[in-house]
């Protein structure tokens, strides 16, 4: 019998100085928009895997401030069982639609697509309520 492990991600949460959340239109299916994110390589760390992601798809070199939550949920990704850790990073500059994004925004609360891929629209919702406790 073969073992399955599920597959293991990292998604960032880029707050973007005061203009808002950094979200990238995915190019691959499932295509919409997204946090920037994506697979842990082999011998990398969760924390440089969401550095190396969001440079990749969003051309911003990042500042961590922290882990904030991982999320496991077996239907969280259509495609396989994927485990993923959000981190919540800061940043300056323009974002940049590179690699896996063919478009990039920045949204404020009350402006962000009501129509997330993965289990997005709740992690934000997690974020926001996260934040409204001043608990970052």
């Amino acid at each position: 019998m073969e073992k399955k492990s599920p597959i293991i991600t990292a998604d960032i949460i880029i707050e973007l100085e005061d203009k808002g959340i950094v979200l990238i239109k995915r190019k691959n299916p499932p295509v919409g928009w997204a946090l920037p994110g994506g697979f842990l390589d082999y011998g990398e760390s969760l924390e440089d895997c969401a550095i190396r992601e969001a440079k990749e798809e969003t051309s911003l070199d990042v500042e961590l401030k922290g882990q904030f939550h991982t999320y496991s949920t077996l239907d969280r990704d259509p495609r396989w069982h994927t485990v993923t850790t959000v981190f919540i990073a800061t940043s300056s500059g323009a974002p940049k639609a590179s690699t896996d994004a063919s478009e990039i925004g920045v949204f404020k609360r009350g402006k962000i697509p009501k129509d997330l891929v993965f289990d997005h629209n709740n992690i934000l919702e997690d974020y926001f309520k996260a934040k409204d406790k001043g608990e970052f």
